[in-house]
């Protein structure tokens, strides 16, 4: 693996399970991903395609804000985070049970 691919294999730092994700998973084939914050929409598509060997159609992301939280006295605020809806080409499917 050179580097460039290791690099790549970073940008990704998790799939987002959740309610919406599962419905853009079946009517859109949509798959969402938590990424590094500096992660750019072309690093996104290339790792995806690198990992899971499929071909990506497009890609969405969005900067996810942290929530302001109360813990005992005094208030915490989570960490900001990216998220990014990877839409596959017809014929493609990530399945994260086998993956």
């Amino acid at each position: 693996m050179s580097i460039a691919e290791s690099k790549l294999a970073n940008v990704l730092l998790g799939p987002v399970i959740s309610e919406k994700s599962s419905v853009a998973a079946e009517s859109e084939s949509r798959v969402v991903f938590k990424v590094q914050r500096t992660a750019t929409k072309s690093q996104i598509k290339k790792s995806v395609e690198l990992m899971f060997d499929v071909k990506v159609d497009s890609v969405q992301v969005l900067n996810v804000k942290g929530k302001v939280k109360r813990f005992g006295r005094a208030l915490g605020k989570r960490s900001d985070w990216k998220k990014a809806y990877v839409k596959l080409k017809p014929g493609h499917e990530i399945d994260f049970v086998t993956a």
